[in-house]
């Protein structure tokens, strides 16, 4: 079934009553037509369960608990590994010899362009300290910080060419996460499970989970709903307090089920009421959903995340039993979990409040975050590629921009938005390639360039979703993912 233009059409679906009580939702205060009901569904309600929603507005919207693409689908499912602050292409996956030539010597006035305004003015260029082998049948270049990921070369298209316009932390976080660098639109995992919905009726369709328990650069921005409507934005997960994975879901001392169940039977009937004599209040219809679905959490999201069903060699193979790997290892193994139970889109965040950044002492900066997700992430491609989620599972890795070939501060690197480099795995993608390239020295994307708008509309695309069809009206305006721009990258899956 395509979804063209979907938030624009007046019809409304003429089995409602049924499809709310096929899926266990309380009937509430009709409404006439879809754009009613997506007025009603969301504006700015952001309590924990409401951004799960989605499953159940799109039943209701569409009659089927997952709509169909716009196109033939490789990938069901995202898990975005997002490097917060910027790691260095030039020391990870974007070997450059003549950097290491020219270390000591100021740019080429061959490289010089009006763009160059990062780093030290004048500063040297900065050699590449890591030891670089070819891996796999492709035999594609990884350096020494990334050992155990480099045991999936044959899994993994680099994309060596990706640029933005994000120069400094916060746009760049912005662009990479919403398409944009000025704040207010909706991240990339609204947009998915706005088309998509979710496989799950008991967990969100959007999860975010972060290394620390920090806001980051743009906190919510960085994961929300924009002008969509709130059901659709991220459920941050570890974020409870203590050793609680999710907040809120236990259920109060001296609280049993029964009593829990009354209690909401009864604030649904107030909802109810205060609604039918408010039907323009558009949060309301969308709160009482949002109590259905965390009371369905209650049940099924600790056992989601409950990591001590996992075996001593799965565990091991996370890095969870090691201090420096433990924490994003964690957050692997639970968007595996969460994978296999139908969430639709899972982004892990590193180095939470830009970690990354190393404008000086890259060598401990790197070694430290490198050291921390290389197992991690190797294991997840492992796991899921033996319990057959990889196909279905796309996997994407990066942060919002890469690092300048000039030092910065001596021994540091600064923003590079110019050049930078991502990968993908599974989800249809052809292992084992490089797409495009940068310059001689790293600086700035030459070959096959592929802006950030691009790298969504690949996304989009092979989870089966069209950048120019998937769209919201938004004040009277088509407001799509990619901002009209972006294409996808045919080598990809080519």
């Amino acid at each position: 079934m395509v979804q063209t233009n979907r938030a624009t059409s007046n019809d409304a679906h003429p089995n409602q009553s049924s499809l709310c009580q096929r899926v266990n939702i309380p009937h509430v205060q009709p409404v006439n037509n879809r754009r009613q009901f997506l007025a009603q569904a969301g504006a700015g309600f952001g309590a924990l369960a409401l951004n799960g929603m989605l499953a159940e507005a799109d039943i209701i919207e569409n009659g089927i608990a997952t709509p169909g693409c716009h196109h033939p689908a490789s990938a069901k499912s995202v898990i975005f590994l997002f490097m917060e602050g910027g790691p260095s292409q030039l020391d990870t996956f974007d070997r450059k010899p003549l950097l290491n030539d020219l270390a000591g010597q100021s740019l080429p006035a061959s490289f010089r362009e009006p763009i160059t305004a990062m780093g030290e003015k004048g500063a040297p260029l900065l050699a590449c300290q890591r030891k670089w082998n070819r891996y796999g049948e492709s035999g594609l270049e990884i350096s020494d910080w990334f050992p155990h990921v480099a045991q999936h070369a044959d899994e993994l298209a680099i994309l060596r060419s990706c640029y933005g316009e994000g120069i400094n932390h916060s746009g760049g976080c912005n662009l990479m996460n919403t398409g944009s660098i000025i704040a207010g639109r909706p991240s990339l995992g609204a947009w998915v499970t706005y088309g998509l919905g979710s496989e799950s009726e008991e967990l969100p369709a959007f999860v975010v989970m972060k290394d620390q328990k920090k806001p980051g650069t743009n906190g919510v921005r960085s994961w929300g709903p924009g002008f969509l409507p709130a059901t659709f934005q991220g459920t941050p997960v570890g974020e409870g307090p203590g050793d609680e994975v999710i907040a809120n879901l236990k259920l109060p001392e001296g609280i049993d089920e029964p009593r829990q169940r009354q209690k909401l039977e009864l604030i649904r009937k107030i909802n109810q009421l205060h609604a039918s004599r408010l039907p323009n209040i558009s949060t309301l219809d969308a709160r009482i959903r949002a109590y259905e679905l965390a009371y369905r959490m209650q049940s099924a999201a600790p056992e989601a995340v409950d990591l001590t069903q996992e075996t001593a060699e799965t565990r091991d193979m996370y890095g969870l039993d090691n201090k420096q790997t433990a924490s994003f290892g964690e957050t692997c193994l639970l968007a595996r979990r969460m994978v296999e139970r139908g969430v639709r889109f899972i982004q892990l965040f590193s180095g939470t409040g830009s970690g990354w950044d190393a404008h000086s002492g890259i060598e401990a900066n790197h070694t430290k975050y490198c050291g921390s997700v290389d197992k991690p992430i190797a294991g997840l491609l492992t796991d899921l590629r033996r319990r057959g989620l990889l196909d279905q599972t796309l996997v994407v890795w990066g942060g919002e921009f890469g690092r300048t070939p000039m030092s910065e501060k001596g021994n540091g690197r600064d923003h590079n938005p110019t050049g930078f480099t991502m990968w993908m795995a599974g989800g249809g993608v052809h292992g084992g390639q490089v797409i495009g390239s940068t310059d001689d020295l790293g600086l700035y994307a030459v070959e096959n360039r592929a802006h950030v708008h691009d790298i969504h509309a690949s996304i989009l695309h092979l989870l089966g979703l069209d950048r120019l069809k998937l769209s919201y009206n938004h004040q009277g305006r088509l407001e799509r993912p990619t901002v009209n721009e972006g294409k996808m990258i045919q080598q990809l899956i080519s």
